[in-house]
């Protein structure tokens, strides 16, 4: 391993890493050695982050797949467990954001995508690929959430339920495998960052005005590289 590529021979999975600050964690892993594997459901914007990591000089699969979907997560997990025999990065990004709204208007389609993503995907996804983290040397798994699920926030309930949802099922599952192997689990809110999602709720901010998604993405990076306790939390 040289230091320049600190995950040569690590295999990477990142959700929602067709766009923003998943498509960005993608390219960051890619750049320090790791063969990432992209996936999300936009299988044109998937190609598009591939082409990129190659043309940087690094590696990369995409794994297209609708997380919303009954068995999408078991699929990938199958897919995955077929090519390679463990999993050494786990990156939850992909998060869906429903309609901003007082909680007596949720919409209850929107609602339940919401859940479906942010919550049963998110189990189905440790579930589903904790036999591939345990056969890792020293398996990462870090999941991307938001201030409103530790925060509740007028108008957010239907997102900052989820996502409240979200870090227990991560911190749970830190505590569930801290005294049982080498897995390491990490919850990271990116805070203010660039992203279609952040435009969505703030249409009237000015984009320049917040950091790009490659911030975050180089401290994901770097926590990835260095060593934390399981269960660690923090803010970009």
């Amino acid at each position: 391993m040289s230091q320049s590529k600190p995950f040569e021979g690590r295999v990477a999975l990142v959700t929602g890493a067709s766009r923003g600050i998943g498509a960005a964690v993608a390219k960051a892993l890619a750049a320090k050695g790791a063969h990432v594997i992209l996936t999300a459901r936009d299988d044109a914007a998937l190609e598009r982050v591939e082409d990129e990591i190659h043309q940087a000089g690094g590696t990369a699969t995409i794994a297209p797949v609708d997380l919303a979907e009954n068995d999408g997560v078991a699929r990938l997990a199958q897919a995955i467990a077929s090519r390679w025999d463990a999993l050494d990065m786990l990156v939850i990004s992909a998060a869906y954001l429903p309609t901003l709204t007082p909680l007596t208007q949720v919409d209850p389609k929107q609602f339940n995508t919401a859940l479906t993503i942010n919550v049963l995907a998110t189990q189905a996804l440790l579930a589903g690929l904790h036999p591939l983290l345990k056969r890792a040397e020293a398996a990462r798994v870090v999941g991307l959430t938001s201030s409103v699920g530790e925060s509740p926030r007028a108008y957010w309930s239907a997102y900052g339920s989820t996502k409240a949802a979200f870090d227990n099922l991560l911190l749970s599952y830190a505590q569930e495998v801290a005294n049982t192997g080498s897995i390491r689990v990490a919850v990271i809110d990116p805070g203010a960052t660039r992203t279609q999602m952040r435009a969505k709720a703030y249409p009237g901010e000015d984009p320049q005005s917040v950091k790009p998604p490659e911030d975050v993405a180089a401290f994901i990076a770097d926590l990835l590289e260095g060593d934390f306790e399981t269960g660690h939390r923090a803010r970009v």
